[in-house]
């Protein structure tokens, strides 16, 4: 499986050395599907609507569980095809200014552990 590379820091496409647009390719690819699938919002998505996390009803905004957080974003990541496991690490969550940011860490069915940040 592979996907459009995107930087860490600006989420953004990016060349590699040769010009082209860079790859990510197993088993990141599947960390950065899953980080995608945690920044999608709900209705982000032009083709399917239903698609992403509720964050301005469920999460932003509200005095909300940390617990509940983690395991909407562990959901998040198992809808990624090819990911059987998901664990999500907050670096910062202050939902009230609307602030969340992390790492998930994703395991493929070959058992390859891969994490990228959200």
């Amino acid at each position: 499986m592979a996907s459009f590379y995107l930087d860490p820091g600006t989420w953004d496409l990016v060349l590699d050395a040769t010009g082209n647009w860079a790859v990510a390719t197993d088993p990141y690819v599947l960390a950065q599907d899953a980080a995608c699938m945690i920044r999608t919002f709900l209705g982000d998505i032009y083709y399917d609507q239903t698609q992403g996390i509720d964050y301005f009803g469920l999460i932003l905004g509200t005095s909300v569980s940390l617990a509940l957080v983690k395991s909407t974003l562990i959901s998040a990541a198992l809808k990624t095809q090819g990911v059987v496991a998901a664990q999500v690490f907050l670096t910062a969550f202050d939902p009230l200014n609307r602030v969340i940011s992390g790492q998930v860490q994703v395991t493929d069915v070959a058992g390859n552990v891969a994490a990228a940040s959200f």
